[in-house]
């Protein structure tokens, strides 16, 4: 099959050539489009371009929920005098860092341990509450990339001899770490890991054989 696809991708080429400059982008046009298209399915799949799935995510170990409530003075966003903040439900995450609703704020907020300037005691109608947690993410950890293959990262490009699918600016460097599977910090303050290979971009047989497709109509409709 490998060899009838070389073939075809061959005469493919002699055909694109005898094609004017219009023609060859207007079809270029549409086998990026169809191309990004697979990609994106594949993706959602999460399947390789061979078909195999990809490495599963890597398990995090579940945070220490603390007891109660947290009072303690944090330096604000600006150069203002630091804020009084209460944080019911607290976790600790990994760095040193504590995650919990903010009563002030009214959502879940992540502090650093270190940069906490003085521990308050709990306001008396704050204390021993407690309750569970809620990780706005957790349905988001499900599937990886699928920010990474919606059309407003997985991007195309044509001119008049090639096309291309692929991201750019600074998700491509996110994806160019999971595509050869290098070693990339998970965040500012973490070590270097390495990330299992999870290719996201590669043509698979049906993609090549759907480019030829569209090649070969576009041909016969130029004939008819």
């Amino acid at each position: 099959m490998s060899d009838d696809l070389a073939e075809l991708e061959r005469i493919a080429g002699a055909l694109l050539r005898g094609l004017s400059s219009g023609q060859r982008r207007t079809i270029m046009r549409r086998m990026a489009r169809e191309l990004a298209i697979g990609q994106r399915e594949r993706i959602t799949a999460q399947r390789q371009p061979d078909g195999s799935a990809f490495a599963p995510r890597k398990k995090k170990a579940a945070p220490v929920t603390g007891r109660g409530a947290a009072c303690f003075l944090y330096p604000s966003g600006g150069s203002g005098e630091p804020r009084r903040v209460i944080m019911k439900s607290f976790a600790w995450g990994t760095g040193r860092v504590m995650t919990g609703y903010d009563i002030e704020a009214g959502a879940i907020r992540s502090f650093e341990f270190d940069k906490v300037v003085k521990w308050l005691p709990v306001p008396e109608q704050y204390r021993n509450a407690g309750g569970k947690l809620r990780r706005r993410g957790s349905l988001r950890r499900r599937a990886m990339f699928r920010r990474l293959a919606t059309s407003r990262f997985l991007k195309t490009g044509t001119d008049d001899a090639s096309f291309w699918v692929g991201f750019s600016g600074k998700v491509s460097q996110i994806a160019n770490v999971h595509q050869h599977g290098l070693r990339d910090r998970p965040s500012l303050r973490a070590k270097a890991v390495p990330y299992p290979k999870r290719e996201l971009l590669g043509a698979t047989p049906a993609d090549r054989e759907r480019m030829l497709d569209l090649l070969y109509d576009h041909v016969a409709s130029q004939l008819i």
